[in-house]
């Protein structure tokens, strides 16, 4: 196929649709999973977040923790952990303090506005048609991917 045709082919959506339907299930998976996060990426850097922040902010959102704490939690390094905290901190979505009863323990605790960009990133996902609100089934379809995750996850 030479050059023309395949730019051609490229923009005729009905092609690219017939093209897709015949892909394996893990190159579907591969491919939804980009386009989903790219998206989702460019809305929570629009407000001040990162995944690795808003997976922070949802175990925050039941009360305080400790920066140690919320590390095991998001299954990342201290270092890691520390960074997140940094940047969420610098965005007002948390605030930090000393722990009264153990000086060496830093309690993390979300804001009003880490509640608000928490509760903005949870509609998207679940109502915006360029994320998830494409999917019939919204649970459904959360459930089957987990399930999918575990199953996989057990195999290793």
């Amino acid at each position: 196929m030479a050059e023309g045709d395949e730019l051609a082919v490229a923009h005729r959506p009905d092609q690219v649709s017939a093209d897709v339907a015949n892909w394996p299930t893990g190159r579907l998976l591969s491919m939804a999973a980009r386009l989903v996060e790219k998206r989702f990426d460019d809305f929570l850097a629009d407000r001040g977040l990162t995944h690795a922040g808003l997976i922070s902010l949802l175990h925050l959102a039941d009360g305080p923790r400790s920066q140690r704490e919320l590390a095991v939690l998001c299954r990342v390094t201290d270092q890691t952990m520390s960074r997140t905290v940094d940047h969420l901190d610098r965005a007002g979505h948390i605030v930090r303090a000393q722990d009264r009863r153990d000086r060496r323990r830093v309690s993390v605790k979300i804001t009003a506005a880490g509640r608000r960009v928490l509760a903005a990133a949870r509609r998207e996902e679940r109502e915006s048609d360029v994320l998830l609100g494409a999917v019939e089934d919204y649970d459904h379809f959360r459930g089957q991917l987990i399930a999918l995750i575990n199953a996989a996850a057990a195999d290793d």
